[in-house]
């Protein structure tokens, strides 16, 4: 059982841990990471379904060849070449996540994959943020009635709609969107977080973030913006692939998990009530007491009446309609003024 919309409901945070390239080329590295995100609090692993032929072709022209940032030089095809998870190891990936308790997660990037996954049992599809506009792709996996994680990197308004549109098309409307900056690393600058509350009501889903920054730092800020979602790249340590460069290492996911986990907590809003150990705290609270002895018929005073702690006595705010007013009984130094002691002096 897929457990992404009973956690949102809930008002816990899901967290994704991407695998992606990272398992290096070997299966062995691709079952530990399983392991590894269970250990660390993950809810979900996430991989990658397709082939360099699925992406894209073999070609060596200067459409084809990556320039700048960290796959500088690359040709596509080289590249996802390099990264992909083979199919033939999926089933098995899938099997260890069930064992570990987790949630399997695939992204798929064309039709074959969608049926792929399908004839695994996958229970819900990842739309990969450059994927976004391929409404075609969206529509075929949206229409096997699946929860669809989709992330907006690079996306405008118009573009995420029409991603919205096309799975509602086709009768799919348990989707989550996940706010994403398309850089690898992304500079927290230009990840705007800020921009979740704003998802959430012109969108009217489940807003979650995929992160590519460095550190946990923008996935406790936007928790605290109101994602419910978090996805991040998780890697072993030693293990060299092409998405390791802005991966997290199993040890500060884990402190991420924890981080995020306590940004929920902390951020409930619309809540006003005490905790147990708040009103305890209430006892020492400022409150008026007598701070000379007063007799019977002395006024109340400055001198003898004052706001201080402990929290036994009446508010405050009741100072300026008792002074001047005379005492019904002795009241002896350190008691509390009580209600009892003035209340037909207030209305």
């Amino acid at each position: 059982m897929f457990k992404l919309f009973d956690k949102i409901n809930s008002g816990e945070v899901y967290v994704i841990a991407e695998m992606s390239a990272n398992h290096g080329g070997k299966i062995e590295n691709a079952l530990e990471i399983v392991r590894q995100a269970a250990k660390a609090g993950a809810d979900c692993l996430k991989i990658q379904t397709y082939t360099a032929d699925s992406l894209t072709i073999d070609c060596d022209n200067e459409y084809f060849k990556i320039k700048g940032g960290l796959w500088d030089g690359y040709k596509l095809y080289d590249l996802y070449k390099d990264a992909f998870t083979p199919y033939e190891w999926q089933a098995r990936i899938k099997e260890e996540c069930e064992k570990c308790g987790l949630d399997f997660l695939s992204t798929p990037f064309d039709n074959y994959a969608v049926d792929f996954l399908e004839d695994m049992g996958c229970e819900a599809y990842k739309i990969a943020s450059f994927e976004l506009v391929d409404i075609p792709l969206i529509e075929y996996a949206a229409e096997k009635g699946k929860p669809m994680i989709i992330s907006c990197g690079m996306g405008s308004i118009e573009e995420i709609q029409d991603t919205l549109d096309a799975c509602r098309r086709v009768g799919n409307d348990k989707i989550v969107l996940l706010k994403c900056c398309s850089e690898y690393p992304a500079n927290w600058e230009d990840m705007h977080v800020g921009n979740i509350p704003d998802m959430k009501k012109r969108f009217n889903v489940p807003i979650g973030l995929s992160d590519h920054s460095e550190g946990s730092l923008a996935d406790v800020a936007a928790i605290v913006m109101g994602a419910c979602v978090i996805e991040k790249h998780i890697k072993l340590d030693g293990i060299c692939s092409a998405d390791s460069k802005f991966s997290m290492s199993v040890k500060d996911f884990a402190k991420m998990v924890s981080d995020v986990r306590a940004a929920k907590l902390i951020s409930k809003s619309n809540d006003y009530s005490l905790s147990e150990k708040e009103s305890s705290s209430t006892v020492f609270r400022r409150s008026l007491f007598a701070v000379k002895d007063i007799n019977p018929g002395d006024l109340f005073t400055p001198e003898n009446v004052r706001s201080i702690r402990p929290g036994y006595g009446i508010k405050p705010k009741y100072l300026k309609i008792i002074l001047g007013k005379p005492a019904d009984s002795f009241i002896k130094r350190g008691e509390p003024i009580t209600m009892e002691m003035v209340e037909k002096y207030i209305k």
